[in-house]
This record gives structure tokens, C-alpha cells and sequence, in this order.
């Protein structure tokens, strides 16, 4: 086994062709994650032939294997209950592992991917997910979610929970906002969630001056695609849950006092 590819080696054909592929199986992998996120946060059902054509890539059947899906019949509304994805078979329908540690095939249409601030028996989940030592790819179960408090009013279109957080230079807000995979625009960090049929963007202020400049975060609130606030009774569950993922996420790499001292 050698450290590195000998120099003498370095440009065959071979060899290159060999990275290349090494290349493109890292992007594929980086995609088919980044797109069943995408189911999730979007509730977006997927067509079972759909699924059944995916699962025998080695990519797609590592990031979808052990989520927890819900399995739809032919008009939409759920069939069973939920439970670990194990097998895909166009005509028999999911392979799924329920709470009760069955393994059952659930013929069905569809599936969604729900979002874990939706799941009923969410604690339930974890702790089975646990204990059969089962490893998600897509952070699903163990995603941070954060649900909406009592008590708001109409009115309100922002919180402060996330304020205040201090950044010795904007460009360690903005660098963080970009490692986590948000994007900055205007000065706000942002993440675009679709629910219940519109889109909502959730932003999280964390500056506008120059990069090298000190800054302290702000409000975080939700906006619609006409950048109009929207009351924060109006903000739905995912929305809300994403927005303070993010706001949390943003804030956690904040100046500490002993850093401030």
C-alpha cells in the first residue's frame, strides 16, 4: 500500500480517468443527498417507480436506507404507518421496519420523507433507532427541531431569541452561514422552506458592513416570495423549525465571554 500515487503515475490515463471517476462518485453521492434533504424538508411525495429505479445505486440506496417514510396509496393520504426504509420493490411496494420491530411490505403509490418536527412518535423513533444502533445518513430523526410558543401575537413577524451574538469580523458570521450550506443576501442569512403550498424564507440578520468589521446578530423572521413579513402565527411548523435551525446554528459560533474578556 503506498502513501500516494507515484509521480511516474500521475498523468497516465489510467490513471486520470481512475480520479475522474472517483470525482464524479463523490458529487453523485453529494447530490443524492442534497436531493432527499430535499424531500424532507419539502414533504414531497415520491413516486414509488421513481424510488424503485433509484435504490439499486449503491449512492442512493446509502442515503435513503433507514429513513423513516410514510407510505401513500393512489390519493394521496397514508397507508399504515410509518417506518424504516429497508426495500423497494416496484410491485410489492416498501420494505419497511416498524416500532414494533416488524418487517413488513406496505404496497403504496408513494412515499414522503417527513420532516421530524411532523412525526407523531418522533421520541419513540429515536429511541428504536437507538437501540438498533441504526445509522441515518440524511439527518432526519436527530435533526434539530424547534417548534413554535404559545402565546404569539398577530402582529409579531420576528424573535430575538438568537440576538446579540457577537462576531469579532462579519466574515466569521458570513463564513459560518456558508459552511452550514445557507446563503447571505442583504445581510441576512437565509433558507427558503416550501410548505403548504408557498415558500417562505427564513432570515436571520447577522450584518452589512465590511467583512472585517465586528458584528452582532439580530432578529430572525420569515418573509414571502414578495419579501413581505409574515406574522409568525401564519409560519408553519417546518418553516419554523428550519429558520431556528438556522439562527441556532449561526448563533452557536458567537464570541463566548471568556473569548470576549
Amino acid at each position: 500500500m503506498l502513501k500516494s500515487v507515484p509521480a511516474a503515475l500521475k498523468e497516465d490515463p489510467v490513471v486520470v480517468q481512475l480520479r475522474q471517476v472517483a470525482e464524479w462518485l463523490a458529487r453523485h453521492e453529494a447530490r443524492c443527498l442534497a436531493q432527499v434533504e430535499t424531500w424532507m424538508v419539502r414533504s414531497l411525495p415520491v413516486p414509488l417507480h421513481a424510488l424503485a429505479a433509484l435504490w439499486p445505486d449503491p449512492a442512493w440506496q446509502r442515503v435513503l436506507r433507514d429513513l423513516v417514510v410514510r407510505p401513500l396509496d393512489q390519493a394521496g393520504a397514508p397507508v399504515g404507518e410509518v417506518g424504516l426504509l429497508r426495500a423497494v420493490d416496484a410491485d410489492r411496494g416498501v420494505g419497511l421496519v416498524t416500532l414494533d420491530g416488524d418487517t413488513v411490505f406496505v404496497p403504496s403509490v408513494a412515499v414522503t420523507v417527513p420532516h421530524p418536527v411532523l412525526l407523531d412518535d418522533l421520541e419513540e423513533l429515536r429511541e428504536f433507532v437507538a437501540d438498533l444502533q441504526v445509522e441515518q445518513v440524511v439527518a432526519q430523526l436527530f435533526r434539530e427541531i424547534a417548534t413554535r410558543p404559545p402565546g404569539l401575537r398577530a402582529r409579531d413577524t420576528s424573535v430575538n431569541d438568537w440576538a446579540n451574538g457577537e462576531f469579532a469580523e462579519l466574515r466569521h458570521a458570513t463564513g459560518r452561514a456558508a459552511a452550514q450550506g445557507y446563503a447571505v443576501r442583504g445581510g441576512y442569512a437565509t433558507v427558503r422552506v416550501w410548505e403548504g403550498g408557498r415558500a417562505l424564507d427564513a432570515r436571520y440578520w447577522i450584518g452589512s458592513d465590511a467583512p472585517e468589521y465586528q458584528t452582532w446578530t439580530g432578529e430572525l423572521g420569515w418573509v414571502d416570495e414578495q419579501a413581505r413579513p409574515v406574522p409568525l402565527t401564519e409560519v408553519g411548523p417546518v418553516a419554523w423549525s428550519e429558520g431556528a435551525r438556522m439562527a441556532a446554528r449561526i448563533y452557536a459560533g458567537r464570541k463566548t465571554e471568556e473569548e470576549s474578556a
